[in-house]
């Protein structure tokens, strides 16, 4: 598997989100160069795992050859 740049600037974005939108609005008014050090560190953390779990799903699906919604049938059920 390869270093995907745009895989790792939609996990950096999405990180920024989760963190922005939950911690950083909590933890604004003790903010202190302890606490931003724990706050980049969960950033960085929270971007490796979204990389990850995006390189595993979405390369399994390109291995595989399956598509995303290939399993789920659109039609009527007979029964």
């Amino acid at each position: 598997m390869t270093f995907d740049p745009l895989r790792c600037a939609e996990a950096t974005c999405q990180a920024a989100v989760v963190l922005g939108a939950t911690l950083v609005p909590a933890a604004w008014q003790a903010l202190d160069p302890g606490l931003a050090a724990v706050l980049a560190t969960m950033f960085v953390v929270v971007s490796a795992a979204i990389y990850a779990l995006h390189a595993v799903t979405f390369d399994s699906f390109r291995l595989t050859g399956r598509r995303l919604f290939s399993s789920f049938p659109t039609g009527p059920r007979d029964e």
